[in-house]
């Protein structure tokens, strides 16, 4: 009987057999994500640097540049214009967000109920989101007309003199809050409203076993149970806020006066108005700050807010 000697190569587990290729392959894996690493860099990453390294530069359209170092951030902290602008923009922002989601949830709950034609009445409650928002301002800027707006019409048939709108300091903002209330609520009702109709009916069952009335049932059920998409609807409607530029813009331009610019308003200004580009990129490095902090904070908090299913 004899023996076959098997060779070397053949006796190799297999574990050890994809070392080879792992060694050839491995370091040009790289090469893949290469075309995406220089998008963003191009796109996002060299933008910015850019804007930090104008930030430091005393340089308006048409003229040389000069460094001033921080100079640009120091005028800024004494620029009383720009403050107020920061306290518009947070006014605005914590409205635009409140508000939003106060009445987005509470539109959520009526529509989670059966009731007859409710497919019909969530369709037309949707539809203001899907218009543009400049064309939602030119709307509003009609309707806000102090003679021939149709709002102040409305109000007189109640015997309600005519309101000033956004063509008064004291209301302006108010007003502007007022259309992007009716413009985004219903983005906030479609958020909860698929967080409630998810929401698991044993709790429930329980609770009327046990005699809870419904405020006790959406205190202590439905409100922790939907809070996760409630965080989702505040951090969209936080970034949408501070972004605000288009309708505002379109109404007011910042006025009456600066009695509505907010941030994006003013950076606007000081770039293509004013032609200030170094002044206007140290806005932007600011506003990024801002947003950045922001944002940490609004991420912690969604954090949190999970729960486990």
């Amino acid at each position: 009987m004899t023996s076959t000697t098997l060779p070397a190569s053949s006796l190799t587990s297999p574990a050890q057999a994809p070392a080879a290729d792992s060694r050839d392959f491995t370091p040009r894996y790289w090469l893949f994500s290469l075309p995406a690493v220089l998008i963003i860099a191009s796109v996002i990453v060299f933008p910015w640097l850019f804007t930090l390294y104008m930030s430091t530069q005393d340089w308006k359209i048409g003229g040389g540049q000069e460094f001033v170092g921080l100079q640009n951030f120091v005028e800024l902290a004494r620029d009383p214009r720009f403050i107020e602008s920061m306290g518009h923009t947070f006014y605005y922002t914590v409205l635009a967000v409140v508000l939003p989601i106060l009445f987005g949830t509470a539109a959520a709950l009526v529509f989670h109920r059966e009731f007859p034609f409710r497919g019909l009445l969530r369709t037309i409650f949707v539809m203001p989101m899907m218009a543009t928002p400049v064309a939602v301002a030119l709307v509003w800027t009609m309707m806000f007309h102090p003679q021939l707006g149709v709002l102040n019409y409305l109000l007189s048939l109640v015997g309600i003199g005519p309101q000033a709108w956004v063509y008064s300091p004291n209301t302006v903002i108010p007003t502007l809050i007022l259309v992007e209330v009716w413009h985004w609520t219903p983005l906030v009702m479609l958020i909860v409203l698929g967080g409630l109709a998810g929401l698991p009916r044993e709790p429930y069952e329980s609770a009327l076993i046990d005699g809870a009335n419904a405020w006790h049932m959406f205190r202590h059920i439905t409100l922790p149970l939907v809070w996760p998409f409630i965080m989702v609807a505040i951090v969209i409607r936080t970034i949408d806020a501070l972004k605000a530029f288009d309708t505002i813009f379109v109404i007011t331009q910042g006025g009456p006066g600066t009695a509505s610019e907010t941030l994006n308003i003013f950076l606007y200004l000081q770039a293509f108005q004013f032609y200030k580009i170094g002044y206007a990129s140290a806005v932007v490095v600011i506003f990024f700050v801002i947003i950045i902090m922001l944002s940490l904070l609004l991420l912690y908090a969604r954090q949190k807010s999970k729960w486990n299913a």
